[in-house]
């Protein structure tokens, strides 16, 4: 298949009502950080039976997915390279890898870099120097910032903590809420992992880092200890 057919039915599966919706829900309104994305209004799990429906595709094809204008387009796309890259032989994963980074503009909004990150840059460099994420982490682009930090839940799922607290650490003044939540969320799934780690990062930085970043860590935290992390009294 190629892409412009698929895309055509995309289209034909929209429902405006859940497009206008989707449009609201992710933010594309003027200044908004998903600006001008479009919608034909499917829910992710459509989505999903079309991957599994016209996997594998050509690469080319996957790529020009990636580059449309619509979201569930793009979301097709990264769910269609993590299936390949899975399934993939060494130079179709690096090439796959090499590719996501190249193309992070389109992977521009949260769902797209949270279904994706961990799957394709975190399972990459799990045994390969960490250094592509470190430079995402410092990256002027918000959505390649968001990937360095989710690209960690590839560790984290496999015990392994120390790469997420480093770049949550360098990424304490992010000036982004979405970054906020994020980086939140990684911390709070350290310490569903390793509670000690987590509370040993949170003791050293609960102070001064940013209030939604905190609230998230800690949601899952008994109510009168979260409310001794909010209150500053943890040392």
């Amino acid at each position: 298949m190629k892409a412009a057919e698929i895309i055509g039915r995309l289209e034909a599966m929209g429902a405006p009502e859940r497009a206008r919706v989707s449009r609201s829900f992710f933010k594309t309104g003027p200044g908004q950080y998903g600006e001008g994305d479009l919608f034909v209004g499917l829910t992710v799990p459509q989505v999903r039976a079309l991957a599994k429906e016209v996997h594998p595709l050509p690469h080319s094809e996957v790529v020009r997915l990636l580059h449309s204008p619509l979201h569930e387009a793009r979301l097709l796309a990264l769910l269609l390279l993590i299936r390949a890259y899975a399934k993939g032989e060494e130079a179709a994963r690096e090439r796959i890898f090499t590719q996501y980074l190249k193309n992070t503009r389109y992977i521009n909004n949260w769902d797209l870099v949270d279904c994706s990150a961990e799957h394709i840059v975190g399972a990459h460099l799990l045994e390969r120097d960490r250094a592509p994420l470190h430079a995402l982490s410092v990256s002027a682009l918000l959505w390649e910032r968001r990937i360095s930090i989710l690209s960690t839940f590839h560790f984290i799922k496999r015990g392994e903590f120390g790469e997420t607290l480093w770049i949550a650490e360098r990424l304490l003044r992010d000036p982004a809420d979405l970054m906020h939540k994020a980086v939140g969320w990684m911390l709070r799934e350290v310490g569903k992992r390793d509670l000690e780690a987590e509370e040993t990062f949170l003791k050293k930085h609960c102070r001064t880092m940013p209030r939604t970043m905190l609230r998230y860590a800690i949601e899952r935290f008994p109510e009168e200890l979260r409310q001794r992390y909010l209150r500053g009294e943890v040392r």
